[in-house]
């Protein structure tokens, strides 16, 4: 029970990587506060962690709206600590040439992906600090820092390579409050994420590259779980990563060095 009396926040809990990072988290004896926008799948989060006897918080928030973001993670914490930040919320978005890809469509997918990476930050390093430290880890990709072969992916690698800066700026300017700060970047696992990305026309971006056994050397082709990123996460998050910050762990089974 490594994190028996911490206090950890989560944003997208409700599903994939942020559901199986919450669910570890408490199973090792954190308190978790979960903020997701989709209420229905961020209850089956809670539900599942209290089933387990877990301790678990809740908000339903939009991680793009400054505010929201502010009020909750305010709510949730209260009168106690904050000791660990797991920034996950994200999506793919629209994936299309940079020509047909529309400004809104451009924006929506810096709004949810960058500006919630700031927003979620910039309310709860405050508490870290008052808190005399802590552990942030921020899910980035494998797209943007190793590779850049996903046809269409622009507005998404952005996001992902500035969260892997923001990574790495941020050790140094908050290593003298004791706070770590580390990314994690997945390569493909099997979560609902992609569900939601709209692809248009990426044939014409795309660059051809057959591999005939799969491009996942570690699993002979097939994608990763959550629960292998959740692991790496978790680590990064506990005092057996006390001297690791600025730091990037590649979840992909060797994906991004093939690619």
């Amino acid at each position: 029970m490594m994190f028996s009396s911490k206090v950890a926040l989560v944003t997208g809990a409700g599903a994939g990587i942020g559901r199986a990072c919450a669910r570890l988290l408490a199973a090792q004896g954190a308190t978790v506060l979960a903020l997701d926008r989709n209420e229905e799948t961020l209850a089956g989060t809670c539900e599942e962690i209290s089933r387990a006897g877990g301790k678990i918080r809740s908000a339903t928030v939009d991680i793009a709206d400054f505010q929201q973001v502010a009020d909750a993670v305010s709510a949730l914490v209260g009168e106690g600590g904050l000791d660990i930040v797991i920034a996950n919320a994200g999506i793919n978005g629209v994936w299309a040439p940079i020509d047909d890809l529309q400004p809104q469509e451009w924006s929506k997918t810096i709004d949810v992906n960058l500006t919630g990476t700031y927003n979620t930050l910039h309310t709860t390093v405050p508490l870290l600090k008052a808190g005399g430290g802590g552990s942030i880890v921020i899910i980035s990709s494998m797209n943007g820092t190793r590779i850049f072969t996903t046809a269409g992916a622009t507005a998404y690698v952005a996001t992902k390579a500035a969260q892997f800066a923001i990574a790495q700026q941020l050790a140094l300017e908050l290593a003298k409050h004791r706070i770590r700060v580390n990314a994690v970047c997945p390569g493909q696992v099997t979560t609902s994420i992609g569900e939601s990305t709209l692809k248009r026309n990426t044939i014409e971006a795309a660059i051809p590259v057959q591999w005939p056994e799969g491009d996942i050397p570690i699993t002979g082709g097939k994608p990763g779980q959550a629960e292998d990123v959740a692991e790496a996460v978790v680590f990064l998050a506990s005092d057996q990563a006390r001297h690791i910050t600025g730091t990037p762990i590649w979840v992909d089974g060797g994906q991004s060095l093939l690619r």
